[in-house]
């Protein structure tokens, strides 16, 4: 077991080096801004957004190399791209190869999404999956603070902090790199491509005690293949494709990556000094990962609805008060609160909930497909959004800006309230049929044909059981 959770940690940095490569450009984005002489919208949406435009190709396209070179040579091809992304990024002299080096970092963070958790599950055992599946969110929020610390640790060093901003990445690259090279291969990656043997080699590593060919034969037989012709957006499947839709639509809705992108320019405009600014982010790392930490506790004792409910009240709350304070003027620490309470809602709500939930509403063998489509509506809006912050800033002032990300999570509760499912403690199957039913009403009437042309003895279970049970036992 040392072993997994040692390979399940390595894994894992690739979301320490997801978080730290989204946020670090934060620190550096007043200086690039003045260097290069940029106005709001080439800042905004070539230098500070291109690293988002290259997560949505990861994201995209990141299944193929998973597919085809395996899990752990996707990892090491994911090290490779962070390492070249950050030593380029420092060494820049201008700002289109600054942006095309963040785009090569932009990559490596997309893929790690499919890639890093796709191996954990892989590797672990059942009954320890959840948690250590986790741990790359956990990671992501840790790189997030580590890079808010990092910023300010070396926001005093001379005219050209940014490049070692910038370049401190290449440290926990290399270091993930050494460790990436000792992961075994996934056994199911091996199983897939038949190769048997060097499976066999893989499961022995992780449980010696296990009977190798019976656990093969397993894996075999439950992979499943997809159904010919079936894909996310047939009709039947409608309800849940909209609830991937929303989900992840209202998660960039509530302005969480524009925050984390812009969080000392933010608290700049609201009459910080740059200093206490890149402090005050600190403090959004770490109320950011105590509150990850709280919602993974607690999805499964609450369940996704619950937490989001509580998330939503609180974006409510917490950018109401952060308009407030820009249209009147508040200063001081208002906003920094404010914010504090923004985040702190969003990592027990959005940020538990939204890639556990997308995992779970589609059918297994469009899981894969589902989760794409959900992932890449995620990624796009976290690239467009942030990339309009600056010149809506300067077109229209923080205010307005912050009212509609109030009105937007408004939405999100309503959403929550009246459409959203739960899903705790259901099993993925019958989330499933639950799912299908409701989204469908010709659906409906096609199993209940099924009930009907059962044979007699069959058929009379209905005067005893529900036929909305009988319907979801045919389902499963």
């Amino acid at each position: 077991m040392n072993k997994i959770v040692f390979w399940s940690v390595t894994a894992a940095l690739a979301g320490f080096l997801f978080g730290f490569d989204t946020v670090v450009i934060s620190g550096a984005d007043r200086q690039l801004q003045l260097l290069w002489n940029s106005s709001d919208a080439f800042h905004g949406s070539v230098v500070m957004a291109m690293a988002l435009w290259g997560t949505v190709i990861g994201a995209l396209f990141g299944g193929i190399p998973t597919n085809r070179i395996g899990r752990k040579n996707t990892l090491l091809l994911i090290g490779g791209l962070y390492l070249v992304s950050s030593l380029g990024s420092a060494l820049a002299n201008d700002p289109y190869t600054f942006a095309f080096f963040r785009f090569i970092g932009g990559l490596g963070v997309g893929a790690s999404t499919i890639a890093a958790p796709a191996y954990v599950s892989e590797i672990a055992p059942a009954g320890k999956r959840g948690r250590l599946v986790s741990l790359y969110q956990f990671n992501i929020v840790l790189g997030i603070l580590i890079a808010f610390v990092s910023n300010y640790l070396l926001s005093d060093i001379g005219p050209r902090s940014w490049r070692w901003m910038m370049g401190v990445e290449a440290l926990p690259a290399l270091v993930y790199l050494i460790f990436a090279f000792n992961l075994p291969q996934s056994p199911r990656w091996l199983i897939s491509k038949n190769r048997i043997e060097s499976a066999k080699a893989v499961l022995k590593l992780i449980n010696p005690a296990k009977n190798t060919e019976h656990l093969i034969e397993k894996i075999r037989t439950g992979s499943g293949t997809a159904q010919s012709g079936e894909t996310i957006f047939m009709k039947k499947y409608r309800f849940p494709l909209i609830l991937a839709f929303l989900i992840a639509l209202f998660n960039q809705l509530s302005g969480i990556n524009a925050f984390l992108y812009y969080a000392p320019r933010i608290f700049e405009e609201a009459g910080l000094a740059q200093n206490t600014a890149l402090l005050s982010s600190v403090g959004i790392g770490v109320v950011n990962l105590l509150f990850t930490l709280l919602g993974v506790m607690l999805i499964d004792r609450l369940g996704r609805k619950t937490l989001m409910l509580y998330g939503s009240f609180g974006y409510i709350l917490s950018l109401s008060m952060v308009t407030a304070a820009f249209y009147f003027d508040w200063g001081g620490i208002s906003v920094p609160l404010s914010l504090f309470v923004f985040i702190a809602s969003h990592a027990v709500g959005q940020g538990a909930v939204i890639w556990v939930y997308i995992s779970e509403i589609f059918p297994n063998h469009l899981r894969p497909a589902g989760q794409a489509f959900g992932s890449s509506v995620h990624w796009i809006l976290a690239a467009v959004i942030p990339s309009l912050i600056p010149m809506l800033f300067g077109a229209v002032g923080a205010w307005p800006v912050f009212l509609f990300f109030t009105v937007m999570m408004a939405l999100q509760l309503l959403f929550v309230w009246f459409v959203m499912p739960e899903t705790k403690g259901i099993s993925l199957e019958d989330i499933q049929a639950r799912l299908k039913i409701s989204g469908s009403r010709s659906e409906v009437k096609s199993q209940k044909s099924k009930v009907r042309s059962l044979k007699p003895e069959v058929r009379s279970r209905k005067f005893e059981v529900p036929e909305d049970r009988v319907i979801r036992e045919l389902n499963e």
